[in-house]
This record gives C-alpha cells, sequence and structure tokens, in this order.
C-alpha cells in the first residue's frame, strides 16, 4: 500500500484510485452476520427454501456487503494518507444494492475518490464511491458514497 500526503491524494478526485482482493461470502459469513444482526430471513440462512425463490439459494445481506467496506479498503490497493491517526465513519449519502451476493460468491470492492477536503487543521473530510464487483457478473451488488474523517 502507497503512502501519501492528504494534500496529494486531494488531486486524485474523480479517479479511481483503488480495488480490494477477491472475498469469498459463504454461508458461514452470512449466518454469522444473520446471528449478530438478528436478521434471520429464510432468504439468507434457510438453503431448502431459498432455493424455491428467484435467487435459486441462500444470499447475503445487503447490509453484510455493505459491511465488507472497511475490510475491502484494508486489503486493497488504495493509497493510505501518511501520518493518519484515526479515521472514523461519517456516513453515506447513498447506498442502493443493485445484484444479491449468493453464498459461496467472491466479491471485491472498487475505490473512486470522489472529495477529499481539510475540515480544519489536521481533520480531512474522504468520500468515496464504493462499488461491490461480483466476480463473474456484469451488474455489481452495490454502489455507494461513503464518508469518512481523517485525523493527522
Amino acid at each position: 500500500m502507497a503512502k501519501i500526503t492528504a494534500t496529494d491524494l486531494a488531486q486524485k478526485v474523480g479517479e479511481n484510485i483503488g480495488k480490494s482482493e477477491w472475498i469469498l461470502v459463504d454461508q458461514d459469513m452470512i449466518n454469522k452476520f444473520a446471528d449478530a444482526t438478528g436478521d434471520h430471513q429464510f432468504i439468507h440462512v434457510n438453503e431448502a427454501m431459498a432455493k424455491m425463490t428467484p435467487f435459486g439459494g441462500t444470499i447475503a445481506h445487503g447490509f453484510l456487503t455493505l459491511s465488507l467496506f472497511p475490510v475491502m479498503a484494508a486489503k486493497s490497493d488504495m493509497p493510505q494518507v501518511d501520518g493518519v491517526k484515526m479515521g472514523v465513519n461519517y456516513g453515506g449519502n447513498k447506498t442502493r444494492f443493485l445484484a444479491p451476493v449468493k453464498s459461496g460468491k467472491r466479491v471485491r470492492g472498487h475505490f473512486k475518490l470522489l472529495d477529499l477536503s481539510e475540515k480544519r487543521p489536521g481533520q480531512w473530510q474522504q468520500t468515496l464511491e464504493f462499488t461491490v464487483e461480483i466476480e463473474g457478473e456484469e451488474k455489481p451488488a452495490l454502489i455507494a458514497e461513503w464518508m469518512s474523517q481523517l485525523f493527522l
């Protein structure tokens, strides 16, 4: 992962700045997410019933796919701002779940820098377009605009 100054990264607004490694979304991951969130809808956890749906099997929760943002960012080639002491989620502007992630599929994140600006000395706000690609499929699982604060 390349280190870059915040000022230099801000020059890349509008550019695709990285993609992650592939991550397997298997039934064990889906079941653990269901347990953590209390969302045990059958399309996620009951393989026999889910086979009777248009999905043909179980699918990951949309919020599970969205929650992979941190691990995808960590396992990406996206440049890292040098000197960051702390980063925090600030929120999302838009999130659209476009296609289901079927159990057993691999996904990876693509990151486009939409904005990076210094809000006060040493505090930068970053907005990324986060797209989750599903291996072997044309339509992405989701596209989201995600904002974070970087403290230098």
